[in-house]
């Protein structure tokens, strides 16, 4: 099956620190990966130069079919650029939402300002979504009514309303107090099921064992190890991504 992303010899300096060092990945698509490791290990960095949001200092980015090139520059590279973020929806620690707007005019913004789409459109989509999180009765809410939980499962709306090919979820709970974090992870099973491609950042173990197709782990910037949740938590091959899994196990990060 031909990847839907595919990430060739990535780098990422920042400064003299070489934060990325030559990764390869692939993701096919319907395929969910959850990218685990220590803090600081490079996890959302990649994640953010899989859409631009940091710009990779070499190697090649392929989305869908659009292939861009790290530390080049240019206006027909800016829109190449621009193609990847519409197909990549991005969820992020934080919530982003606007609070001067209601949810779904939160909801409906990125698709009218930044594909163009008209009005009823989006608000048809974006009700879809809303419902799809479980939250179309808070609609004309604003986020200071909604609880943690509830302004990231918006977050999820308005990145399924952009309608893009792949999912990137930026440790989606960590901001979340623990008894939200079940309703965020049960959204995210649910976009997983309806075959959605998503690479996940995330220290919830029991959603990567659960979820995953294929869990990777990184350590200080670098691919360690790349299989299967059941194969990893088991039997992980290499001695730091063991020493991983025993951390969390004891609740440590």
């Amino acid at each position: 099956m031909v990847p839907i992303v595919k990430v060739s010899k990535l780098d990422k300096y920042f400064g003299r620190l070489h934060v990325l060092k030559a990764i390869d990945l692939e993701v096919a698509p319907r395929e969910v990966v959850c990218l685990i490791g220590r803090s600081g290990s490079g996890k959302s960095t990649l994640l953010r130069c899989i859409n631009f949001l940091e710009e990779p200092s070499h190697g090649l980015i392929d989305v869908d079919d659009i292939k861009v090139e790290g530390g080049h520059k240019g206006k027909e590279r800016r829109q190449l650029v621009h193609d990847i973020r519409l197909k990549t929806g991005m969820v992020f620690q934080e919530f982003n939402l606007f609070p001067h707007m209601s949810v779904i005019e939160n909801v409906i913004e990125g698709p009218i300002t930044v594909k163009g789409m008209n009005r009823a459109k989006a608000v048809e989509l974006a009700e879809q979504n809303l419902d799809n999180v479980g939250l179309l009765f808070k609609k004309d809410e604003y986020p200071n009514r909604l609880s943690g939980g509830q302004k990231q499962r918006v977050a999820i709306a308005s990145a399924l309303t952009m309608e893009p090919k792949v999912m990137l979820f930026d440790e989606p709970t960590s901001a979340l107090d623990p008894e939200l974090i079940g309703e965020v992870l049960n959204v995210m099973k649910k976009v997983a099921k309806e075959g959605m491609t998503m690479i996940v950042v995330t220290h919830e173990m029991g959603f990567a064992r659960e979820v995953a197709d294929r869990v990777i782990v990184m350590s200080e910037g670098e691919l360690i190890e790349d299989s299967k949740p059941e194969e990893l938590f088991k039997n992980p091959k290499d001695p730091r991504t063991k020493a991983l899994i025993d951390r969390y196990r004891t609740g440590e990060n």
